[in-house]
């Protein structure tokens, strides 16, 4: 059973910059790894996935330019660097795997596997 544990969320002012990063277990690792977040009464969307290895990285237009995605296969993690952070980009953050690497996906449902979630409170 695979597992993901995220961490690194918080409360920072907006302009500054946080780092989330996500653990896995139990698994091989040979994932399609995701970012996604979800704001209060809003659904969860995608930010941005990282192919296996990690030739191949994908984010949303709401984020493109602020936020990378990163690997590190070995240590089986994967991180995601926020800077230039805004107000809207409070929400609980998710990282996801998908096991089905042929195809990058941006799509909730196409992943197998969550972690619990951090929560990113972006201040005014």
């Amino acid at each position: 059973q695979v597992q993901l544990v995220e961490s690194g969320g918080g409360l920072v002012q907006a302009g500054d910059s946080l780092r989330l990063s996500c653990a896995a277990s139990g698994g091989t690792f040979k994932y399609i790894m995701g970012w996604f977040r979800q704001a209060p009464g809003k659904e969860r969307e995608f930010i941005a996935a990282i192919s296996w290895p990690g030739s191949r990285q994908d984010y949303a237009d709401s984020v493109k330019g602020r936020f990378t995605i990163s690997r590190d296969n070995t240590k089986k993690t994967v991180d995601l660097q926020m800077n230039s952070l805004k107000p809207e980009d409070t929400a609980v953050y998710y990282c996801a795997a998908d096991q089905h690497i042929a195809t990058m996906t941006y799509v909730v449902q196409d992943y197998d596997y969550w972690g619990q979630g951090t929560q990113v409170t972006v201040s005014s």
